[in-house]
C-alpha cells in the first residue's frame, strides 16, 4: 500500500501574510494541484518553505524533494536506503561494524533552512542522526560530517524525535539548538544541546558544542542514576522555538507521584516547557516549568501539538496583552498516565508566553533567595537546596553556576479554547487575520476544524474545514504542521486545496 502524503495550503496567503510583514511569492493559478509520493516508503516526515522564493522542501523517507510553489517537482536528493544497524556505534561508515547489516531505511528527523549560508540541512535516521547540508538552489550535497562524536545528534529512529532550532548571527557563525529523545543511550547523545553551524560546510567544527571544555558544555545529558528511578525514562520533544533572548521547547516526560492517600508511586508523563538564554554557552539558564490545562474539572495534560502565534488586536484586548505578543497554542490530551494510547478527549488551549517567564522569574527570585529546592528530579535525582544570593533578576536573566539547572514545581495552567471529546486532536496551527486570531487543528480521524477566537479566547465559531474536490478524506492520518499557511498532512496525495476562513 502506498504511504502518500498530502499538503494543504488555503490560498488566502495572499491576503494572510502581507498582514504578517512577509512579501510571499504568487500562487499557482489553479485552486487545486496534486503531487503524489514516487515510492511505496515515500511517507513525507517534515516541511518547510523557502521565504524568499516560496519554494517547497519536503523531508521524506529516502528522499528530500525541492517543488515549486504550484508542487511541480523541481529536483530530488536521495538519502537511503543504506546498509545499517542501529547498535553500530560509532557508525560503520567510520569504523567496522560487528553487528549484522541490513537494507535500512533513512527517515528524515529533522529539516532546517540555513538562510545565512543559502543552504538546507536535511538529518536522518542512518548511521546514528548524521546530517547533510545541501544547497538550497539545486540539492547538491555540501557537506556531510559524520567523523566525529558530535556529528552523531540522534538514533532514535523516529520522524518526530529531534527538534532543532538555528539562532542566527550577523558577525560570527550561526547557532543549532538541538533537542532529541535518546532511547536509553544517554551516553552517546545529549537530550539537548547548542552545536556551531560553520560557514563552511565540510569545516571539521561543524555541529561541534558551542563550548566545551573538562567540567561544562553547551549540553544536558540524561545521568545514568535516572534509568535506576525510571527504567524508561526519556524526554519527548514535541515543538520548539525561538523568542526574545530565549530558546523554547516543549516536552513530554514521565515522573514518579504519590497519588492522593497513597504511601506508593506511579508513574505519569507531565508536560513542560523548557528555556534556555541565546547566549548561555553553560546551560545554567535551563529551567523547566511544567504546563497543563483544566476545563470543568477535567485534566488535560499530555500534551500533543504546539505552535506559537501572536495574539493579534481582539484577542490581545480581552486577555489584556499586546497584539504582538506571542501565544502558544497547545493541544492536550485528557490525563497523564498515558503517553503511547492517549484518550479521545482533548483541549485546545492558549498560553501568553510572556506569562510563562513572568512565573520563571519569579521561581528564579525565590530559588535566589534560598527558598524552596531546584526541584529537578530527572537531572539531580536528589533535592539540593537552592542557595541565597543578592543579585537582581530581571526578565533576561541567564543564571550562574549556582542555583541550575531549576525546575518549576507550580503548574503554568493554559486558557482552554475548545474541547473535542470523541475525535483527538493531534495537531495545531494559528495565525492572525484582519486582527482576529484564527486556529486550525487536525484530529485522529483525518479532519480539519477551524476555530476563530472571539471575547476572553472563548471560540467565535468552530467550522469543520471542508476540502475541494481533489482532496481526499485524511483517512485517520495527522496534520504534521504548517510553514507560512502549509498544512502538511499524512494522506493519499499532495495538493492546493482553498479553505474559506
Amino acid at each position: 500500500m502506498w504511504k502518500w502524503t498530502c499538503l494543504i495550503s488555503h490560498l488566502l496567503l495572499s491576503t494572510v501574510m502581507p498582514s504578517l510583514g512577509r512579501q510571499q511569492p504568487p500562487h499557482p493559478k489553479r485552486p487545486f494541484a496534486t503531487f503524489p509520493g514516487e515510492q511505496a516508503e515515500g511517507t513525507f516526515n517534515h516541511l518547510v518553505v523557502d521565504e524568499k522564493t516560496g519554494h517547497i522542501y519536503l523531508g521524506a523517507v529516502n528522499r528530500i524533494y525541492k517543488l515549486s510553489n504550484d508542487l511541480k517537482v523541481l529536483v530530488t536528493h536521495q538519502t537511503g536506503p543504506d546498509e545499517d544497524n542501529p547498535k553500530c556505534y560509532p557508525p560503520r561508515i567510520v569504523q567496522t561494524c560487528n553487528e549484522p547489516l541490513t537494507l535500512t531505511n533513512n527517515i528524515n528527523k529533522m529539516l532546517l533552512i540555513d538562510y545565512k549560508e543559502n543552504r538546507l540541512i536535511a538529518c536522518g535516521s542512518l548511521y546514528q542522526g548524521i546530517c547533510k547540508l545541501l544547497r538550497l538552489e539545486d540539492l547538491f550535497k555540501l557537506g556531510e560530517p559524520f567523523h566525529k562524536k558530535e556529528h552523531y545528534l540522534s538514533g532514535v529512529n523516529e520522524s518526530g524525535s529531534v527538534f532543532g532550532v538555528i539562532v542566527s548571527y550577523s558577525n560570527m557563525d550561526d547557532k543549532l539548538f538541538i533537542a532529541t529523545a535518546v532511547d536509553g543511550k544517554p551516553e552517546y547523545f545529549p537530550t539537548i544541546s547548542s552545536r556551531k553551524l560553520t560557514k563552511n560546510s565540510e569545516a571539521d567544527g561543524m555541529f561541534a558544542y558551542v563550548f566545551h571544555d573538562e567540567f561544562v558544555a553547551s549540553m544536558i545529558k540524561i545521568p545514568s542514576d535516572t534509568f535506576t528511578i525510571i527504567p524508561d525514562f526519556d524526554i519527548y520533544y514535541i515543538y520548539g522555538f525561538s523568542s526574545g533572548n530565549f530558546v523554547y521547547f516543549l516536552t513530554l516526560q514521565p515522573e514518579m507521584i504519590s497519588p492522593p492517600g497513597s504511601t506508593t508511586k506511579e508513574q505519569v508523563y507531565t508536560s513542560k516547557l523548557v528555556r534556555l538564554c541565546k547566549e548561555d554557552t553553560a546551560f545554567n539558564s535551563y529551567v523547566e516549568v511544567p504546563i497543563g490545562c483544566e476545563k470543568n474539572g477535567v485534566e488535560y495534560r499530555l500534551l500533543q501539538a504546539a505552535y506559537l502565534s501572536k495574539a493579534g488586536a481582539i484577542l490581545a484586548r480581552s486577555l489584556g496583552a499586546s497584539p504582538d505578543d506571542d501565544i502558544l497554542f497547545t493541544v492536550f490530551s485528557k490525563g497523564q498516565k498515558r503517553k503511547m494510547k492517549s484518550l479521545d478527549e482533548s483541549a485546545l488551549c492558549i498560553f501568553i508566553l510572556k506569562k510563562i517567564n513572568d512565573r520563571i522569574k519569579e521561581r528564579l527570585q525565590s530559588c535566589y533567595r534560598g527558598e524552596g529546592t531546584l526541584d529537578l528530579a530527572w537531572l539531580k535525582v536528589k533535592d539540593i537546596p537552592c542557595s541565597s544570593a543578592l543579585l537582581t533578576i530581571d526578565d533576561n536573566f541567564c543564571g550562574l553556576d549556582m542555583n541550575a539547572p531549576l525546575g518549576v514545581s507550580e503548574m503554568v495552567r493554559g486558557l482552554p479554547i475548545f474541547t473535542e471529546d470523541g475525535d483527538r486532536m493531534t495537531s495545531v496551527i494559528a495565525y492572525v487575520y484582519k486582527n482576529h486570531s484564527l486556529a486550525f487543528v487536525g484530529t485522529k480521524s483525518g479532519k480539519m476544524k477551524k476555530v476563530g477566537l472571539a471575547q476572553r479566547g472563548l471560540p467565535k465559531s468552530v467550522l469543520l474545514v471542508a476540502m475541494e474536490t481533489g482532496c481526499v478524506e485524511m483517512s485517520g492520518k495527522r496534520l504534521i504542521g504548517l510553514v507560512h499557511g502549509f498544512l502538511l498532512c499524512e494522506l493519499n496525495c499532495i495538493g492546493w486545496c482553498k479553505i474559506a476562513l
